[in-house]
């Protein structure tokens, strides 16, 4: 299983909410680079980050500082937010990320999923964040009508091979991922699960790899101590 330390970026800053809410950014380190660099040298490969200002706005936002961690942290960038159109993706496949997430494009527009995946194949994940099981757009401000494991399968459908999934309710709670409804998306689907949202401690890394998921996002847990990046990946690979 693949360990996904993460990067929020809004207002330019490196920050991390809880549970979705805009109004509890909490910034948790000083300079991008920086933080990407240490992830690598912790034993990272990839990083995930959201462009949070992009998310709300539908558009690149931050973009500068994506494209800089793709050309000189030596991660492979997972990258979401505002990513709403096919310039969209090109710009920034173009420029070194390695892959770009589909969320409110992807729910709004089923069709422009399905074209990123036939052009770029796994390059392109989708992004499912829900809030009781019901997926919500627009940076989380927006509910849909969606369930999101009907919603994951029709992206399978569409030829989509990432799903990374977020419970809302357990976003940068550190109170642990929501087992539940992951278990059953791994059943739903045969695309690569990615988990995100809630993953605390060492424990909740190995039981994810259990579960045999793709990958694991980890946020809050990292900046506040009560998880350690190479503890993590150690765990995770222990399960190949």
């Amino acid at each position: 299983m693949i360990i996904f330390p993460a990067i929020d970026i809004k207002d330019g800053k490196c920050v991390r909410l809880t549970r979705g809410a805009f109004d509890t950014a909490e910034q948790v380190a000083e300079d991008p680079l920086e933080t990407a660099l240490s992830f690598c040298a912790a034993g990272a490969e990839w990083i995930h980050m959201v462009d949070l200002d992009g998310a709300v706005r539908g558009e690149r936002v931050n973009s500068e500082i994506f494209t800089l961690v793709a050309e000189k942290s030596g991660l492979k960038v997972e990258l979401g937010g505002g990513i709403r159109d096919m310039d969209a993706v090109e710009y920034y496949l173009d420029r070194g990320v390695s892959r770009v997430i589909l969320g409110s494009a992807a729910i709004n527009e089923p069709g422009f999923a399905k074209r990123a995946a036939d052009r770029y194949g796994d390059k392109i994940a989708v992004g499912i964040d829900a809030l009781d099981g019901i997926v919500r757009t627009s940076g989380w401000l927006e509910k849909s009508e969606a369930d999101y494991l009907e919603f994951s399968k029709k992206m399978e459908a569409a030829g989509v091979r990432t799903i990374i999934f977020t419970d809302i309710s357990k976003d940068g709670a550190l109170e642990g991922p929501n087992f539940e409804q992951l278990e059953a998306l791994q059943v739903a689907v045969s695309c690569d699960i990615v988990a995100s949202g809630g993953v605390t401690v060492i424990e909740d890394v190995r039981r994810l790899a259990a579960a045999g998921l793709y990958g694991a996002i980890c946020g809050k847990s990292l900046y506040k101590g009560s998880l350690r990046l190479r503890e993590a990946i150690n765990a995770a690979s222990a399960r190949l």
